[in-house]
């Protein structure tokens, strides 16, 4: 069935004149005429009793006008849709994170784009950062904060606000109340690390700043979620170095010192895909772009 010839029916059954649908049409009544004969023989019904004065609905046709509106309703509505999405006005975003990223630049971004571009639902999902730089490859993700200073091929990455790495004790140890900790202090101290597996570039940075001051770490314990190497200093596991905003955790028993003499980075940025060319994703990085161009005032470390 020609969605023309619908058209063509539901106006000439609001009007009951060949004329002024026509017109309203925006074609000559021969045309018109010609299509409503083709659309009764196509479904081999009558739908207008019509005479040299007088244009009337058959009882086919009002059954039949209640289901072509329909029809034609849902078609504006799958056009809107369309150019909503073309736009950027509307779709989904799905957005990788790890744990970190809720203490940092993540939230703040999200929530930016949400007022922005209310018609995009953005669904989060929690993974390490191999993980979404896997998925982001595959196109499984659109884009995704992680804790990488450097991304593979064809991905491209924003830098997240700068966050440093302080140390994190638990809160009755013996330096928990300094006001820096020297890291040669803690050379004969047990250490609770990233699991290299989950994130190489959170284990690989820890372990460059001990060596380089002299520190050979003896691990004790090695946790795939930098929240979970924060509980487990806080039971006493050993101590670790941690990015600093994760104190906005609120996690009790421990406390985060910065480190003498150093600010060490920790990594993390806003990954995609170089190629993706989503109408909804390009808003969301102009986003993040504006959102990380504005000053984030950190708290200190308690």
């Amino acid at each position: 069935m020609k969605l023309h010839l619908l058209r063509y029916f539901a106006v000439l059954a609001e009007e009951l004149h060949f004329g002024r649908a026509a017109e309203r049409l925006n074609i000559t009544q021969p045309p018109l005429s010609s299509g409503i004969k083709a659309l009764e023989e196509g479904l081999g019904v009558k739908l207008f009793e019509r005479s040299s004065k007088h244009v009337a609905l058959t009882a086919a046709g009002h059954a039949y006008l209640t289901e072509v509106r329909a029809v034609l309703d849902h078609v504006e509505r799958a056009a809107e849709a369309a150019r909503a999405v073309a736009a950027g006005r509307a779709g989904r975003l799905d957005i990788g994170f790890t744990g970190s990223m809720a203490y940092r630049d993540m939230p703040r971004i999200v929530h930016a784009f949400a007022a922005r571009a209310p018609g995009i639902e953005v669904q989060l999902r929690e993974l390490s950062s191999s993980e979404q730089l896997l998925a982001l490859a595959q196109r499984q993700l659109h884009a995704g904060f992680v804790n990488v200073a450097a991304v593979p091929p064809r991905l491209a990455h924003m830098p997240l606000t700068e966050d440093t790495l302080v140390c994190c004790l638990p809160q009755d140890h013996r330096l928990a109340h300094d006001a820096a900790v020297s890291l040669p202090a803690l050379a004969h101290e047990s250490f609770v690390m990233f699991a290299r597996d989950v994130a190489p570039a959170n284990h690989d940075n820890v372990i460059a700043l001990l060596q380089r001051a002299g520190i050979h770490p003896r691990t004790r314990h090695a946790a795939r979620q930098w929240l979970t190497v924060v509980s487990l200093v806080a039971l006493r596991m050993g101590v670790a170095l941690v990015p600093a905003s994760l104190a906005r955790a609120g996690l009790q028993g421990v406390r985060f010192v910065p480190i003498a003499g150093l600010r060490h980075l920790a990594v993390g940025a806003l990954v995609w895909h170089e190629e993706a060319d989503s109408p909804a994703l390009r808003a969301f990085i102009d986003c993040a772009r504006g959102c990380l161009q504005e000053p984030f005032l950190q708290s200190p470390p308690p």
